[in-house]
C-alpha cells in the first residue's frame, strides 16, 4: 500500500505560540538537513489571508516570513470572498507542492475549520445562497438581535457553537442559511473522506491564566504597534461594512472610530472577546483525540523528529 505524504499541523488556541513554534521545527528540520529549507509553513487561519490586516491578526513578521517560506497568508483583499473549501483547494495544493519538492509541510493555525478540511479531507457542501432565507434571518436579527439568533443557530447545530463567532453576524447568518435550506447542521455536512495526509497533530497546551495574561499583553503590543491606524485605513479604503472587519480586534475598534466607544473600552472588549474566542478554540480542539497534546517546544521536536 502506498504511503501517504507526511503532514505536520500544529493547533492552539490564539496567542498560544503557534507561529513560534512552527518556526522552531521548520528551522530544527533545517538544522538536521545541513543546507537549505527543509519545511515550509502553511497559515490555517481565515484573518491572515488578507491584505492589510497584518497587526490585528498576529501575522508572522518580514523576519519569520524570511527564515521559513509561508503560505496563504496576503492572498486575497479584505473585501473578496473567500470560502472554507476555497481554503481546502488552496492548502491541499500548497501542501502538495512543497512535498514535490521534497520538503515537509507545516500546517499552523487555530482556525478549527480550516484544520479539519485539509486534515479530515472535508467534503464541503457548496449549498448556494438564499435570498429568501437569508433576508429572514436578517429581519430576525433586526427585531430580536444577534444573540438569539445565534441561539437558534446553536438550538439546530450544537457544534455550531464552537466554530461559529457568536458576535459575527455574516458568519451566523450563513451557518443558519445553510442549517435551514438543507435540513441539516451546518457542522454535520462537513463529513470526512479518505485522508491525503498522514498528519502528526501538536496541540500547544497552555494553562488558562497564562492563556489570559499572554493575550492581554498581546493586544497591548497590538495598540502600541498601531492597529487603530491599520484599521483606520482599512476603512478609508473599504468602507467599515465590509465582512473581514467583523474579525476580533478589528470591530471593536471600527466602533471606536464610529463614536461607539472610548479607546479603553475598546481594548477592554477586545481582551474579553479573545479570551472567549480562545475558550471555543480549546473546546473544539479537545474534540479531536488525534491531537498531541504537548507542554513545550522540546517536547514537541521530539514528537516531529520521531514522526519523520
Amino acid at each position: 500500500m502506498e504511503r501517504l505524504p507526511k503532514l505536520i499541523a500544529v493547533v492552539g488556541p490564539t496567542a498560544s505560540g503557534k507561529t513560534a513554534l512552527g518556526i522552531r521545527i521548520a528551522e530544527e528540520l533545517a538544522a538536521r538537513r545541513g543546507a537549505g529549507p527543509a519545511a515550509e509553513i502553511v497559515s490555517a487561519d481565515s484573518r491572515q489571508i488578507y491584505r492589510g490586516m497584518d497587526i490585528g491578526t498576529a501575522k508572522p513578521d518580514a523576519a519569520e516570513r524570511a527564515a521559513v517560506p509561508h503560505h496563504l497568508i496576503d492572498i486575497r483583499n479584505p473585501d473578496e470572498e473567500y470560502t472554507v473549501a476555497d481554503y481546502q483547494r488552496d492548502a491541499i495544493g500548497a501542501i502538495r507542492d512543497i512535498v514535490a519538492r521534497g520538503r515537509v509541510p507545516i500546517l499552523v493555525g487555530g482556525t478549527g475549520l480550516y484544520v479539519r478540511a485539509v486534515i479530515d479531507h472535508l467534503d464541503i457542501p457548496r449549498a448556494a445562497p438564499d435570498p429568501a432565507i437569508r433576508a429572514a434571518i436578517e429581519k430576525d436579527i433586526e427585531a430580536k438581535g444577534l444573540a438569539a439568533v445565534f441561539a437558534a443557530l446553536v438550538a439546530r447545530d450544537p457544534e455550531a457553537a464552537y466554530v461559529v463567532d457568536p458576535h459575527n453576524p455574516r458568519r451566523v447568518v450563513r451557518a443558519l442559511e445553510i442549517a435551514i435550506a438543507t435540513g441539516e447542521p451546518f457542522t454535520a455536512q462537513q463529513r470526512r473522506r479518505p485522508p491525503l495526509f498522514e498528519t502528526l497533530e501538536l496541540g500547544i497546551n497552555i494553562p488558562p491564566d497564562t492563556l489570559r495574561g499572554r493575550i492581554a499583553q498581546r493586544i497591548d503590543t497590538m495598540m502600541r504597534d498601531g492597529l487603530v491606524e491599520e484599521v483606520r485605513a482599512l476603512v478609508a479604503r473599504y468602507g467599515d461594512g465590509i465582512p473581514a472587519l467583523d474579525a476580533i480586534g478589528y470591530r471593536e475598534i471600527v466602533v471606536f472610530l464610529q463614536g461607539g466607544s472610548t479607546l479603553d473600552e475598546a481594548v477592554a472588549r477586545m481582551k474579553i472577546n479573545t479570551a472567549r474566542y480562545a475558550k471555543r478554540q480549546m473546546t473544539w480542539f479537545k474534540k479531536d483525540h488525534a491531537i498531541q497534546w504537548i507542554a513545550s517546544q522540546e517536547e514537541a521536536l521530539a514528537r516531529a523528529n520521531a514522526f519523520l
